[in-house]
Parts: structure tokens; C-alpha cells; sequence
């Protein structure tokens, strides 16, 4: 097992690996990956057997703490498999990426974040036992709250209200990719994110913008209209594989007292419930905890569970090198 440190010229072979991956997402894609380049040191690997690439490992490095992460401008991290990875080469490659990142880069911990199952394409836990193998320590575990699309439970009745209300009100459903509708939806967000928590959007405007053309197949921009045609709510949402993933979802107030989070729930559901082998499995929410996991945020997951989305963790382990 060889280890090629990534870049650029390796941009090709790399976006191949994903493509073709069991459990890899188009957030691993270099142009999803680079867009905030500037922000991290990147220390990214390949590993190579044979003259073939049969995995990689999105990885950023931070020499004053000596870490490298997998990786903290994403989601999740972690290895990225081709479907026919056995659990030996998946062990090899762990190995080879610790003594890569102890040897070359000085480091002396790995932060891994592993891939939540349900966007597995296929059986892809191989990693998991190589972390044990390699006495790595669970340090975070965040909760999330997906439904899966072909079986969902029933909703609670103040969901169904909610969504009553919002039909009353009058309001309908549109997908978007121009400037000044993400703009008028980034206004909306931020307000929110402001008021209640105290917090900026991660994305700004333009980089929804740049995200939402650059992955026309895998980011889309629902917006919700009232009758008058202004947009009052919306959700970006990432379409990854097997997973609806909700990045953003955001309403004026007026827009919240008609139940219009409730409705707009309840649409893209129905929506992306048409479940084949080419549609996904999974709708989800996203996390519900703050602190690394030490704290649940009751009222949040309490409306995520009364759409009848249940519990999915987010795992972050720490390798001692």
C-alpha cells in the first residue's frame, strides 16, 4: 500500500474515487472540497496498489496543535472506498495514513470523523473496526434525525396542523438558482440565525450561489412563496446519494406562525418519497446537539421527531500517533 499525499494534478483520479465510492458524497468532490481551500492546510491522501487508486482520505492539517482532521471543513470525513475494499486494505490503509501524518507531517493525533451509515452505498464499516484496532477514543457523538423515505411513521397532529395552516395561508413551492433569490433566502436565514442563536450562516450568499451552479444535480434551492410571490421560507438542500440532507432551512416570522416549516417538510417528503433504486432512502434534519453531543436541544429534536424522523449519529474519534 503506497501513500500519495494529494494535489492538484491528482484532481481527476481523485473525483473518479468518489464517483465510484460505496460510501463517498459529492462533498469529497475536489470543486465541492476546494471551494475554501484558502481556509486549511490540506493533507489529503491517496493510497495506491498496484498503480491503482483504491482509496483516499480527505484530511486538513493544523501544525500548532499538531492535529490532522478528517476533516473540519466537512461534515463528515473519513475514508473513501471503492465497493470492492476488503477489511484488510482498509486496515492497511489506516495504518499507512498514521504512519504518514506521525512521520512526514510531525503530527501526534488524528481526528477522524466518520461517515454516518445511511449514506453508505453499500456495507462500508470497515473503517470503524480499524479505529479499534488502532485504540482510537469516541470524543464526540452529535444527533441527527432522518426518516427513511420508503416507511416513514405518521406525523404528530401539531405537525399536521401546522401544515393545515400553511395551506390556508397559501403558499407553493419553487426551485431556484438566481442571485437575487438566494439573497432574499440568505437575508431570511441569517435574520433567524441571528436573532435566535446568536450565530452567522456558515455559507454566505455567494457561496450558496457558487455551490448551488457548480452542483446543479446535487444542491438545490426550494423556495416557498406566498400568494403574492415573495419568499418567505426555503430549504438548501444536498442530495447525496442515498440521503436528502436539510442544510439550511428558514422562515420569515410571519411564515412560522402559518406553520409554513411544518408544510414545507411535508412537501419535499412527499416530494423525494418516490423511493427506487435511483431515488433516495433517507431524509434528514441534521444535528440536534451542541457541545460535542453533551447537550440535546430538547424543543429542536422534538419538532424532528414529530415529522417521525428518528435518531442517526455523527461520531468524531481521536488516534493518538
Amino acid at each position: 500500500m503506497n501513500v500519495v499525499r494529494y494535489t492538484p494534478e491528482h484532481e481527476a483520479a481523485w473525483n473518479r474515487l468518489v464517483a465510484t465510492s460505496k460510501n463517498g458524497t459529492f462533498l469529497f468532490d475536489r470543486r465541492f472540497m476546494d471551494y475554501h481551500s484558502n481556509r486549511f492546510c490540506d493533507c489529503s491522501l491517496l493510497f495506491v496498489k498496484e498503480g491503482k487508486v483504491v482509496g483516499g482520505l480527505p484530511a486538513n492539517f493544523v501544525e500548532d496543535e499538531g492535529t490532522v482532521y478528517s476533516h473540519q471543513g466537512l461534515t463528515y470525513g473519513g475514508l473513501i472506498l471503492p465497493v470492492n475494499a476488503t477489511a484488510v486494505e482498509v486496515m492497511g490503509m489506516m495504518d499507512a495514513a498514521c504512519d504518514f501524518y506521525r512521520n512526514e507531517l510531525g503530527a501526534t493525533r488524528m481526528v477522524y470523523r466518520a461517515v454516518p451509515y445511511i449514506y453508505n452505498r453499500y456495507p462500508s464499516e470497515e473503517p470503524l473496526y480499524a479505529l479499534f484496532r488502532h485504540e482510537a477514543r469516541l470524543t464526540a457523538r452529535g444527533l441527527s434525525s432522518a426518516i427513511p423515505l420508503n416507511g416513514a411513521l405518521p406525523f404528530v397532529r401539531l405537525r399536521r396542523r401546522g401544515v393545515g395552516k400553511a395551506e390556508d395561508w397559501g403558499v407553493r413551492l419553487t426551485a431556484s438558482t438566481d442571485s437575487s433569490d438566494i439573497l432574499q433566502f440568505w437575508s431570511i436565514l441569517r435574520s433567524g440565525l441571528v436573532r435566535r442563536h446568536g450565530v452567522e450562516p456558515v455559507h454566505s450568499a455567494d457561496e450558496i450561489k457558487l455551490l448551488t451552479d457548480r452542483f446543479p444535480h446535487n444542491i438545490r434551492l426550494m423556495l416557498v412563496r406566498h400568494a403574492d410571490g415573495e419568499i418567505v421560507a426555503g430549504a438548501w438542500l444536498f442530495l447525496c446519494g442515498p440521503v436528502v440532507h436539510v442544510q439550511y432551512m428558514a422562515a420569515n416570522d410571519e411564515a412560522r406562525e402559518h406553520g409554513v416549516n411544518d408544510w414545507l417538510t411535508a412537501t419535499l417528503l412527499d416530494l423525494y418519497a418516490r423511493h427506487d433504486a435511483h431515488n433516495p432512502a433517507y431524509y434528514e434534519f441534521g444535528i440536534s446537539t451542541e457541545q460535542g453531543g453533551h447537550v440535546l436541544n430538547e424543543g429542536l429534536i422534538f419538532q424532528k421527531e414529530g415529522f417521525g424522523a428518528r435518531g442517526i449519529c455523527y461520531d468524531t474519534y481521536e488516534i493518538a500517533l
